[in-house]
């Protein structure tokens, strides 16, 4: 069944048919580009959202990477682009594929459409313009007759009439003859456009219109069937990245699975593991009593002005015993009206860093150290305060052993790297040696001692980090012997005061001295809990810097140490904020001088 035989009267029909087949093909090319916009805007907006929460550093330099946890949610956002990567490879092939085509494809189809409509309309005016023909000669073949007919009559009455003259009956007559023959002249011109017409009529209606009819019937059927491949493009282009997206989904899954929480401790351990030794136990300090003891007597001492004084193992374990209170820091010398400290008391600089309060005030200041206080001049220039040294002696024992072993691998890699590049620069330049042409050995001579003082600054600086490397890994054993014998040591029982005041004070301390273990050299200078507060670090193990004094120095009060004016000194300790430099002489010794008294360089 066609369209020529079924619908040849139905001419409007297929001309608003086949407009509603294109139309329709319209609306599918903008359904699909809209679709396209989605599909953009999605995996846009999803590509944006894993850019927000990607870490911003490397993986390499965050530590936060060593998490599973992290890793996993890291793969999460990979897998995350991935798929929206796929939405993205979606909306181009449906752009491209669908889009584009169909459009393309609309277009030729109305041409097509218009010409077939337009070759139509030419057959159908062609057969209007012979049935209006046919009218006029129709038409005109009546009137002949009528008007024979009329001059037949009129000789006839003029024939019977005796009053007519010959004449007039003759001129009668021959008008007659005359309009009978224009008459049948018409007839014969109408039976000619009659048959013409039909002819024409039929060759149009048979012939020339289902032809029409087909080549439309073709284009429409072509047309309906490109839309039904477009339709199937729809899922196909979706079907394409299924399998990829299936992955994204599977890569989430082991993302998930791959969360390891006891290995997430494991590593925060080796992340953050000291290496420090616990505290040991405090001691107890009877201050019922007046105290007068020896500047040496114990930890509490009493320089020359008679005051007591915190020193040492005490102020250190002090703020550090507690590692989860706030970071505190000591509380600023007084400022005069203009800003500045207050006179100095002693003739050669600021108060000495040693000298103490009595007893309360002791209590008063160990309570008063939870306090916020101002920042040091370590805390202002920058991170946590801490001084950064080659050998990381500002880590914790436990965190420098593995920074120093990290840049020891460092250097060893690079270190075989310029080997292996110094001998390959020796096998070309025998190469070239035994071919000239191929290029001048002497061209390589440069680089080849480049090489050399590569390898041998390497060595130094391997030899160097294998000497830090085994200091830290005593110390992390020393603390670690330490740690072990302070926790089996049971605490010793508080001594009561005794009636007599000055007898029983002097025994209880003779008492207290002799049963504490002195302390070794190691552990005094093994700092505690440093993480936790910068303010309270002990030495570290290697200057961190060297200055010179400006003016001369006697250092009269226990902590501080005299120098002679433009004595070169190693720096040990920045000033804190109280007017005091903590430096090394070459001769020996370490203490306090003033800090305007020196000229300071930092390594």
């Amino acid at each position: 069944m066609d369209w020529g035989t079924e619908l040849w009267d139905q001419f409007e029909v297929i001309e608003r048919h086949t407009q509603w087949g294109l139309d329709l093909l319209d609306r599918y090319v903008k359904f699909v580009k809209e679709r396209t916009e989605v599909e953009q805007a999605y995996a846009k907006q999803l590509r944006s959202l894993v850019k927000k929460y990607l870490p911003k550093r490397p993986a390499k330099d965050d530590p936060e990477f060593k998490f599973s946890q992290q890793q996993s949610f890291v793969q999460i956002l990979q897998e995350v682009n991935d798929f929206a990567g796929q939405r993205e490879l979606v909306a181009e092939n449906l752009s491209i594929r669908v889009c584009l085509e169909l459009t393309k494809y609309s277009q030729e189809m109305k041409q097509e459409r218009k010409m077939h409509f337009q070759e139509g309309r030419r057959a159908q005016q062609q057969l209007e313009s012979g049935f209006k023909q046919l009218e006029n000669s129709k038409r005109k073949f009546e009137r002949d007759c009528r008007e024979a007919e009329k001059a037949a009559q009129t000789a006839e009455r003029l024939d019977q009439d005796i009053n007519a003259t010959k004449a007039d009956v003759e001129k009668a007559k021959q008008q007659a003859h005359i309009r009978s023959h224009m008459a049948e002249e018409s007839k014969n011109e109408y039976a000619a456009q009659l048959q013409r017409f039909n002819r024409d009529q039929a060759h149009f209606y048979f012939s020339q219109m289902p032809q029409i009819f087909d080549k439309l019937q073709d284009m429409d059927e072509r047309r309906a069937t490109h839309l039904g491949a477009g339709y199937g493009l729809l899922s196909e282009a979706e079907l394409q990245v299924v399998p990829i997206i299936a992955k994204c989904l599977e890569g989430m899954k082991v993302a998930a699975a791959a969360v390891d929480s006891k290995n997430d401790s494991q590593v925060l351990i080796e992340l953050h593991k000291s290496g420090f030794a616990r505290p040991g136990d405090v001691e107890f300090e009877d201050f019922s009593q007046p105290m007068n003891r020896a500047p040496s007597d114990s930890s509490l001492g009493t320089p020359s002005d008679g005051r007591p004084e915190l020193r040492g193992p005490a102020r250190s374990s002090r703020a550090k015993r507690w590692p989860f209170s706030k970071k505190n820091k000591p509380r600023p010398p007084p400022l005069s009206r203009l800003g500045g400290p207050l006179p100095s008391p002693l003739p050669n600089g600021p108060p000495s860093p040693r000298s103490g309060l009595d007893p309360l005030a002791i209590l008063s200041e160990i309570s008063k150290s939870v306090k916020p206080r101002l920042a040091s001049f370590r805390s202002l220039r920058g991170g946590r305060g801490t001084v950064v040294t080659e050998d990381f002696s500002h880590l914790p024992p436990e965190q420098q052993r593995k920074r120093l072993q990290q840049q020891l691998e460092d250097r060893n890699r690079e270190l075989q790297k310029e080997v292996d590049q110094r001998e390959a620069l020796k096998k070309m330049k025998g190469v070239y040696e035994k071919t000239p042409q191929m290029g001048d050995p002497a061209s390589l001579e440069p680089r080849i001692a480049e090489t050399l003082n590569n390898i041998e600054r390497l060595k130094l600086e391997v030899q160097k980090y294998e000497a830090w490397l085994a200091e830290a890994e005593s110390r992390v054993l020393s603390n670690r012997g330490d740690s072990l014998s302070r926790h089996a040591r049971p605490p010793d029982p508080p001594a009561s005061a005794p009636p007599d005041s000055s007898s029983s004070n002097s025994e209880s301390q003779d008492n207290k001295e002799s049963s504490e273990e002195p302390p070794s050299e190691e552990s005094q200078d093994t700092p505690i809990y440093t993480e936790f507060d910068e303010d309270f670090e002990e030495e570290p193990v290697s200057p961190i810097g060297h200055c010179v004094a400006i003016y001369h120095f006697e250092g009269s009060s226990e902590g501080t140490i005299s120098m002679a004016e433009g004595e070169d000194l190693s720096l040990m300790e920045e000033d804190k904020g109280d007017g005091w430099t903590r430096v090394r002489r070459k001769q020996g010794g370490e203490g306090y001088v003033p800090t305007s008294y020196l000229r300071v360089t930092l390594n």
